[in-house]
């Protein structure tokens, strides 16, 4: 059986849908007929046209209610109640009711039926005994506008009044098991809510069409919208504005308005913060640019004016209008202190007509957003009360070309400070750390190598000038300056290499080379005086070359080329290659421990700091691959970087695997990983170090008067690098709460730093570090290599004799070496060819030892018996095993490995057995040097009919 509450619904909806029938047809399509011509009329009929078309969808959903109702009232026992449409759908039947009563009341709150009315008066004139059949109670005397806006209104508020009653008494009716009564109570619920909705959405567009009257054309054309309403006016509730001194206040729904004179402030309520520190005298209200303060003399007043604002600024914030009435749900009676927003500055100063979009918080940028301006400069990143503050993106625009300088860096308080990367309208490129908006700290600046000038510095910069130690290569003059700088210019002591070979030192004074200084030529001709800039001879000087010494004054000049006049000995010594072929520069003048403090410097602040994951990035360093992705990071503003919280995550992950892996094994694990990771602290640390040297020694830099230079370099950064491991395991036990690691002594760090650190950093800084080497001892390696020919004429006895190895270590049955015999010394052979397939001196070491190892077992094979070598005995084979190895650049190798070493080995075993392969080295060398060339053509013969020893 169907209910009386359900026959008295279709009788309402029934009676509604023809309502709506004759509204339309009678009322809303007249309306539309009119052909405004100016802006406000073409307003108003958009919003007609608007409403006609939300009339129809409410008709169409009526409609399909009914139809419902009519197919439950015809089979009660086969339609259940919770078929209605009003039930099933009544979230739907909702909505379309409020977009009708939004549509109606824009209409409202604009005037658009009275102005409508005035266009077609006669007509409407004629229709006001139709209209009488719509409405009750109509007045002859009233006009025709009022009437409009009576037959749109009264129909709705009587239908939904009449729902919410009826769906209250149905569920009142059914019982509290009926299938349907959730879906009843949930519709009652909307249908009573939607009732107190449209109540107040009538009361404020009533209100603010009222307002419009009391201001002033300017004034109402300047704030008049369809969709604005008024909330709060303060002469209806008193409110005074300080220091503003505003006539009168105004709240809507999405601005605040404060009317001063002829000036009216507009304040967007999605940027407008009540703090709610402020006693009961007075409301602090905060904006982008302004803050004022309300008052009154009754609280009541102040209090009404506070929870209006908080209700209005968090309906603007929720983007849709609350329901059923303003503030239903807020939780906290308080306005939001962080959210987003657009914002243009209008007050003189920087940010003057700059938009800023994204995150705030009480009245200022912060958070992450974009800040544009009207010249085409944009910066994207973070901000912290108002200013850049993080990592961010900065685009300027320069004024000649369509160019822009793109800043990728980190920023404090509005300014650059910290690691960046720049790249210039000009091509140029910046990759290091700034201060107060200037270059300060490490920096490397480069030039692409089609610019007019190629060029690139890397070193110390101080207030936006090189300063300090750096190295700067000039692609014109092809030379590599490596020195002291002050206010950007050369100043000090300084290197000059070129690409010819030459090698300058002396000291600079304002760019300028002033006072006498050294001059090494590829010849290794030493002079020592004073040049010009081109290192030309000018002055005072003497040369020093092989077989003679010029003592003297010096110059040059354009039809005479370079002349001197002084005292020539031609009797001179050939030079003594420790000062001349090997002689190094740069030795003292550039303390190791200071010379790159720009790298070393952030770092030690990272772990004074405490190592903080958010600000590994400024002070330690981003990695940008190449310069394609910089150009792209420009482009989309942009820049593919960890983000903060994984930054943060990852370094509470490092710092416990530092302080878990202390043990010697694990320790070296721990170390080699961090090494090898660009995203670990250490990993980072090394990078750095890397660019500094391939700067310094690659390239031009490969020069062999510079290899004492790099080879301290080296070993400071190993000592440099122990100490970076060393303050993240204190920062490490810190955050556990253990006691800090206990001092080391000197033996124990040089035993850490040669044995642990310098294997495992070596490998980063090894291609420069041995080309230098390579260079330094060509002459004997090519000496050597000779040796090594002249000794391939020997045949197997004659090479013993020769090589003086002691006739009862021959093999006794035979001068030919039995094929067991060989083999064991072949492998000896390849024991020491290892030297040169690993980086690392302890293993070239450790190869040495297992081949001095295998030459004993050999010995012992062919004695029969166990034999141990002393050093006399040792030497030879070494000499043999010289020979049979034919390593390349053995001298290179052997000294790279010596100077290697780790000092708590001098004078031990790894020092005895490298001492008799450098002896080794040097006879072979005396044999390239001195073998006579009767003594091989006489050999020449005997090996017609028998092959050397390697290929036998």
């Amino acid at each position: 059986m169907c209910s009386p509450e359900e026959a008295a619904l279709l009788q309402l909806e029934e009676v509604f849908s023809a309502t709506l029938a004759r509204i339309s047809n009678r009322v809303l399509q007249p309306l539309l007929t009119a052909e405004p011509s100016d802006p406000q009329g073409r307003e108003c009929l958009r919003l007609l046209q608007q409403l006609h078309g939300c009339a129809q969808r409410l008709w169409e959903v009526t409609e399909r209610s009914l139809r419902a109702l009519r197919e439950r009232l015809r089979h009660p026992d086969a339609i259940g109640l919770e078929s209605l449409l009003l039930l099933l759908e009544a979230d739907h039947v909702l909505q379309v009711h409020m977009e009708y009563i939004e549509s109606y009341t824009s209409c409202v709150v604009v005037q658009a039926f009275q102005k409508a009315a005035k266009q077609r008066s006669r007509y409407w004139r004629d229709q006001r005994k139709a209209l009488r059949q719509l409405l009750w109670g109509l007045s002859p005397e009233g006009s025709m506008g009022t009437a409009l806006v009576q037959a749109l209104r009264q129909p709705l508020t009587h239908h939904v009044q009449k729902y919410a009653l009826l769906l209250l008494s149905l569920r009142d009716t059914i019982g509290a098991c009926h299938p349907a009564r959730e879906l009843v109570v949930h519709a009652a619920t909307l249908f009573g809510d939607l009732h107190s909705f449209m109540k107040q959405a009538l009361d404020q567009a009533e209100a603010t069409q009222a307002l419009w009257h009391t201001l002033s054309s300017r004034l109402r054309d300047a704030l008049c919208t369809p969709a604005r309403r008024l909330l709060q006016d303060s002469q209806d509730v008193p409110v005074t504005v300080t220091p503003l001194r505003a006539e009168r206040a105004l709240l809507f729904d999405d601005v605040l308005v404060l009317l001063q004179g002829h000036s009216v402030h507009t304040f967007d309520l999605k940027l407008v913060w009540l703090d709610p520190e402020q006693d009961g005298c007075a409301a602090h209200l905060l904006t982008p640019e302004e803050e004022f303060f309300f008052g009154s003399r009754n609280p009541q007043d102040l209090v009404v004016w506070r929870h209006m604002v908080t209700q209005a600024v968090c309906q603007a914030l929720r983007g849709k209008k609350d329901f059923p009435v303003l503030g239903a749900g807020l939780v906290s009676c308080e306005t939001p202190t962080c959210r987003s927003g657009a914002y243009t500055f209008l007050a003189e100063g920087r940010l003057c007509q700059a938009t800023y979009e994204g995150e705030w918080c009480r009245g200022r940028p912060h958070g992450k957003g974009t800040l544009k301006w009207p010249n085409g400069q944009n910066h994207v990143g973070s901000f912290c009360q108002g200013l850049e503050h993080g990592f961010g993106i900065c685009l300027v625009p320069q004024a000649s070309e369509d160019k822009f300088d793109c800043y990728k860096c980190h920023w404090r308080e509005g300014s650059m400070c910290g690691y960046g990367i720049c790249e210039y309208g000009t091509d140029e490129v910046y990759k290091g750390y700034f201060q107060a908006g200037l270059r300060h700290g490490l920096g490397v600046l480069e030039s692409t190598p089609q610019a007019p000038h190629p060029c690139k510095y890397t070193g110390h910069w101080e207030r936006g000038q090189r300063s300090g130690y750096g190295i700067q290569e000039d692609g014109d003059r092809g030379e590599r300056y490596i020195g002291m700088w002050q206010a950007d210019q050369r100043h000090g002591p300084g290197l000059i290499v070129t690409q010819a070979g030459v090698c300058y030192q002396g000291t600079f004074q304002a760019d300028k080379m002033v006072g006498p200084g050294t001059l090494l030529s590829e010849d290794d001709s030493l002079y020592e005086g004073t040049f010009t800039r081109d290192l030309t001879l000018l002055g005072k000087g003497k040369l020093t070359s092989y077989g003679f010494t010029l003592e003297g004054s010096f110059g040059s000049g354009a039809q005479r080329g370079l002349y001197t006049q002084g005292v020539l000995d031609m009797a001179t010594l050939p030079p003594d290659p420790s000062s001349t072929c090997k002689r190094q520069l740069g030795l003292g003048a550039f303390p190791v421990e200071s010379r790159w403090q720009g790298v070393y410097g952030p770092f030690r602040d990272f772990v004074r700091a405490g190592c903080p994951g958010d600000l590994q990035e400024a002070l330690l360093g981003f990695h940008v691959q190449s310069l394609q992705e910089l150009r792209e990071s420009q482009e989309y503003l942009c820049c593919e970087r960890t983000p903060l919280d994984d930054s943060v995550g990852r370094m509470e992950d490092i710092l416990e695997e530092v302080a878990q892996h202390r043990e010697p094994e694990a320790l070296q694990q721990c170390l080699r990983k961090a090494l090898s990771s660009s995203l670990h602290p250490l990993g980072k640390l090394l990078r750095t170090l890397m660019l500094t040297f391939q700067a310094t020694y690659a390239g031009f830099g490969a020069n062999k008067h510079l290899q004492g230079l790099a080879l301290e370099e080296v070993k400071q950064h190993a000592q440099e690098l122990w100490a970076a491991y060393r303050g993240l395991l204190q920062v490490a036990l810190q955050r556990k709460g253990e006691a800090p690691a206990e001092e080391e002594d000197v033996e124990t760090r040089n035993r850490q730093v040669h044995g642990l650190v310098l294997p495992l950093m070596l490998r980063s800084f090894y291609s420069e570090l041995f080309t230098l080497y390579l260079l330094l001892h060509e002459r004997e390696d090519r000496l050597y290599s000779q040796g090594i020919a002249n000794l391939s004429l020997f045949p197997d006895a004659q090479l013993l004799e020769h090589l003086d190895v002691q006739k009862h270590l021959w093999p006794r049955e035979d001068l030919t070496l039995t094929t067991n015999q060989r083999h064991s010394l072949v492998s000896a052979t390849e024991c020491l060819q290892k030297i040169i397939t690993t980086v690392d001196p302890r293993e070239k070491q450790e190869a040495l030892e297992r081949t001095y190892e295998e030459i004993e077992a050999t010995v012992s094979q062919a004695l029969g018996q166990e034999h141990k070598l002393p050093m006399d005995d040792a030497a030879p084979f070494s000499l043999s095993l010289g020979w049979f190895s034919r390593i390349q650049h053995l001298g290179a190798e052997i000294h790279l490995t010596r100077d290697m070493m780790d000092p708590n080995h001098t004078g031990g075993r790894y020092d005895f057995l490298l001492t008799a392969l450098e002896s080794c080295y040097q006879h072979i060398q005396r044999d390239g040097r001195h073998a006579s060339t009767a003594h091989l053509s006489g050999l020449r013969g005997a090996l017609v009919a028998r092959p050397p020893l390697d290929q036998a």
